[in-house]
């Protein structure tokens, strides 16, 4: 089957597929003082200018400015005093953990080809990070597609994909946590990345069959590699459990670029989202005056 005919057959076979609402993970407390509809979760560095360079200070400046939830991609790496440091001051702040890196040796394992040493090797990482995350009280891991094998049918590669995340998900079911996985497009994450459109993974995740196994949703991905994305993150939805974004171009805050996040929005709470939405994203101006434009753009979102 050619590639293209692949992610057709792929995107034919979820159509129908909208708006459950469903969740695959337990929601996040209610937004301080009603300023936000939606959950969005900011990182370590967005507000360092206004907030001072200590990790703990910036916490409480977002949860100040309203903020419910946290993202810290690289919260496995860090020492085990410092995860506990930031998790007890996310919790005394009523916030919610968002994602982080799972297995960031999986940039360079390939899910498209059987490889028993280097499978083992990332689900060692996989069951470490069970343990940050009981630590977190975090729900979700990401992990991203690897690259693929040239010359190896597509079929093959999803096979081999699937077989992993089974693996995958025994480890992460008993504990009800949630692996989101991040397709990269090609034209974002350069050449040989294996299935860089939408609607394959949800077919990879619907023949894995577990909560444990879901999509991460990054708008400013799906906008590079479709432009007019609404109709796979529809038929997608199903499987999509967790949402991060940045504008396109230059992947900076809501209003920099050409995304429609009205439409985003709208769509969100129409599918009765409750989850968090990753501010995955830089700031468009740099300073203390970059970081207040990234906190009036989320203000003006939720106005509009």
């Amino acid at each position: 089957m050619e590639r293209r005919d692949f992610l057709r057959a792929g995107a034919a076979a979820l159509a129908g597929a909208c708006c459950s609402g469903r969740l695959t993970a337990e929601e996040p407390k209610a937004a301080a003082g009603g300023r936000f509809q939606l959950h969005y979760a900011p990182h370590f560095g967005m507000f360092k200018h206004l907030a001072g360079g200590d990790s703990i200070d910036q916490l409480k400046f977002a949860a100040d400015q309203g903020f419910t939830a946290w993202e810290d991609d690289g919260l496995g790496a860090r020492p085990i005093a410092v995860q506990e440091r930031i998790v007890r001051t996310i919790h005394a702040l009523g916030m919610s953990m968002g994602a982080f890196a799972a297995m960031p040796a999986f940039s360079e394992i390939s899910f498209a080809r059987k490889n028993e040493p280097a499978w083992e090797c990332a689900l060692r990482e996989l069951r470490a990070s069970v343990e940050v995350a009981k630590r977190a009280n975090a729900k979700w891991l990401t992990a991203a597609f690897g690259p693929s094998r040239p010359g190896l049918e597509p079929e093959r590669q999803a096979a081999s994909c699937v077989e992993l995340l089974k693996r995958c998900s025994a480890i992460l079911e008993p504990h009800g946590l949630v692996l989101v996985l991040e397709p990269p497009p090609s034209s974002a994450a350069g050449p040989g990345m294996l299935l860089p459109q939408l609607p394959p993974p949800q077919r990879i995740c619907q023949a894995v069959g577990s909560p444990s196994c879901k999509m991460l949703l990054d708008v400013y991905h799906q906008h590079v590699t479709e432009g007019d994305w609404m109709p796979s993150i529809r038929e997608a939805w199903g499987e999509i459990a967790y949402v991060r974004w940045g504008d396109n171009p230059g992947r900076k805050e809501p209003g920099t670029g050409e995304i429609d996040f009205r439409r985003m929005f709208a769509h969100l709470r129409r599918c009765g989202y409750t989850g968090l939405v990753g501010m995955h994203h830089g700031n468009s101006k740099p300073g203390p005056e970059g970081e207040r434009a990234v906190i009036e753009a989320y203000v003006a979102a939720e106005r509009a």
